[in-house]
């Protein structure tokens, strides 16, 4: 079985927190230039990538010494205000080392609801496609609140992907794939490697995060997949430390989970 993202031309990569540190320490420009040139290589190939990052709160965490995730609000606010500065700064500096502009969008749920913000943003992000930018978009924190927050960046990925008609969603993750059960738990649990995105069984399969400094987990990936797929969108959910992950997918290998529309 090939991989699924050969033919597609329009790809949205949601990288999460725990792909972007070192030992869940700090933010690691190593980690994120192995990004950044993968990213480069897609392009290459004449594809048009959106990336929506993580890491923004968890970087905040670093920069001040925190262990632990808040559970003050206006603690993580301060910790996503303090860390996507130095996320955009540094992703910024990688792509523009190796001449590509870099943008960064920062959304609520709100903006995607109201038509006439959706319309901007649809517009905004297909003028970016065509100048040849990478967007590197993610949840705004420091102003997000229960009524108008995405909940993780799966789900922000997996409207995005919606909204600019894309072709892949491939979301990288601390885990290989999706399993027939929590291989952390049970070691009979096997890999997944292809399924119809929106099978309810697959939402029975997923667990839980799999790191301390994560949102979400991977049913909220299952559900991305699912939304995705409402307009026929293709999923891949793979192990973001897999060696080259992106250009051996664009190149074919089968790699992951793949959830087709």
């Amino acid at each position: 079985m090939s991989s699924i993202i050969q033919k597609a031309k329009r790809i949205i990569v949601k990288i999460g927190s725990s792909l972007l540190t070192k030992n869940n320490i700090r933010l690691d420009d190593v980690i994120l230039e192995k990004w950044v040139s993968q990213i480069s290589e897609l392009k290459a190939t004449g594809r048009e990538v959106i990336l929506v990052s993580s890491g923004a709160i968890s970087t905040g965490m670093l920069d001040l010494s925190l262990d632990k995730r808040p559970t003050k609000i206006n603690e993580l606010k301060a910790c996503a205000a303090i860390g996507q500065m130095r996320l955009a700064q540094t992703y910024e500096a990688k792509f523009r080392a190796i001449n590509i502009r870099a943008a960064q969008i920062l959304l609520t749920q709100s903006d995607l609801i109201n038509p006439k913000n959706r319309f901007d943003i649809y517009s905004t992000l297909i003028t970016l496609l065509e100048f040849g930018v990478v967007a590197i978009l993610n949840e705004n924190d420091v102003v997000v609140n229960n009524e108008n927050r995405f909940g993780d960046n799966d789900t922000l990925a997996a409207q995005i992907t919606n909204l600019i008609e894309g072709d892949i969603l491939v979301i990288l993750t601390d885990q290989k794939g999706l399993y027939t059960a929590d291989p952390r738990k049970n070691s009979n649990a096997r890999l997944v490697r292809e399924a119809v995105a929106g099978d309810p069984l697959l939402e029975k399969m997923a667990g839980d995060s799999g790191t301390s400094i994560g949102r979400g987990g991977m049913i909220s990936k299952i559900l991305a997949a699912k939304y995705a797929a409402s307009s026929g969108a293709h999923t891949i959910i793979a192990w973001g430390n897999e060696e080259a992950v992106l250009t051996r997918l664009v190149n074919g290998e089968d790699i992951g989970t793949q959830l087709i529309a």
